[in-house]
């Protein structure tokens, strides 16, 4: 009983330093972020007092615009990946073609292939249709760069719902859409809603892509403005905006995977993604 209680201790001690050493770095943010810079050299892990909260205003007004970029083309991202692999999967999941097969395994082929080695590609082939620097450009090359997993996992999860309701289905007289619209989206919203939270978490935290893409400073992403925006306060040597800055970029994720949390973990848990 003793030897137990001892090992509980220390797997408990462990874990709580694991998560401190997690946490600590987001709570220094926000404590700083709150600091003028005589605060921020005075006492530079600390919480110090008076809290100044006219911080993020100047951060907001800066930054604000990066993120509504980033909503805008990564919603609009989410909506053309989960619409178009949604199809494909259900495709290859219960339909029967020729080549369909072949054509599977070409995508899931896509997913060995690193995504820094199609970049200059995408690039010369967005630049042919005339869309550089646009917002439609990127959201084309997001939606794009999503497929192949998703539609991996469409098929997955498709493939392993239970035969028998697409056969009485189609005896009722419903066709293919009928059938993938009434049965297998409701059937499917876990996955669906877990899949749409992992492509908005890649395309928010995406880099390269939009600033070989984008250059309006206007247009650029949270990711890409977060560049510009560190550098105006760095020459100033404003910390405290620009970790103000850091914790505002960072909440849209941490409240979108609060209130899905639930439904994220239920589509892992589902057996359609196996990691």
């Amino acid at each position: 009983m003793l030897k137990t209680i001892k090992q509980d201790l220390w797997s408990h001690l462990l874990l709580i330093l694991l998560a401190f050493v997690a946490l600590y770095p987001f709570f220094y943010m926000i404590i700083t972020s709150f600091k003028t810079n005589g605060q921020f050299y005075s006492n530079f892990f600390g919480i110090t007092f008076p809290l100044h909260f006219e911080n993020y205003a100047t951060a907001w007004e800066a930054i604000g615009g990066y993120i509504f970029n980033s909503v805008f083309i990564g919603v609009a991202s989410v909506i053309i990946i989960i619409a178009t692999s949604a199809l494909a999967g259900y495709s290859f999941a219960r339909l029967r073609y020729k080549g369909k097969n072949f054509l599977y395994m070409s995508v899931v082929a896509l997913l060995m292939i690193p995504g820094l080695l199609t970049l200059i590609p995408l690039f010369l082939l967005i630049k042919s249709f005339g869309l550089l620097d646009s917002y439609l450009g990127l959201i084309i090359a997001f939606a794009a760069g999503g497929q192949a997993f998703t539609i991996f996992v469409f098929r997955q999860s498709f493939a392993s719902l239970p035969e028998e309701l697409f056969e009485a289905a189609r005896i009722d007289g419903c066709g293919e859409l009928r059938v993938f619209w009434q049965i297998v989206l409701p059937l499917s919203k876990p996955i669906i809603g877990t899949m749409a939270i992992w492509n908005l978490l890649a395309i928010w935290n995406e880099y390269m892509m939009p600033l070989v893409l984008m250059s309006n400073p206007d247009k650029f992403p949270i990711t890409v403005g977060l560049i510009q925006f560190e550098s105006q306060f760095v020459s100033q040597t404003l910390y405290g905006p620009m970790f103000a800055g850091y914790t505002i970029a960072s909440l849209p994720l941490l409240i979108l995977f609060l209130f899905t949390m639930r439904l994220f973990m239920k589509g892992l848990t589902s057996g359609a993604v196996k990691i």
